[in-house]
């Protein structure tokens, strides 16, 4: 992040909204926008947001099924499998 650049003040984004945007989607760098000096909000391209979102959501993921793991919630593989055919087989 370059201070310089990437921290605005609220002022900048209501006069020069659109040049906020064109330049947050050409550099992929999310942008700081500050309110009586102190940050409040980050504006980020549409692709960097996405993929953080994802990022995300890998991480709650594989938290979950740790969680799982330490609490003894699992089934060995050959089991998902039964569980999987018989669901499908009722489904016929």
């Amino acid at each position: 992040m370059k201070l310089t650049e990437d921290i605005k003040p609220v002022t900048y984004m209501k006069t020069r909204a659109a040049e906020l945007l064109r330049e947050v989607k050409r550099s992929r760098r999310p942008v700081v926008i500050t309110q009586h000096g102190e940050a409040q909000a980050v504006v980020l391209d549409v692709a960097t947001y996405e993929a953080l979102r994802d990022a995300t959501l890998l991480l709650k993921i594989t938290a979950q099924g740790e969680a799982d793991i330490q609490g003894g919630r699992t089934v060995s593989q050959a089991e998902a499998f039964a569980r999987v055919r018989r669901r499908l087989a009722n489904k016929e």
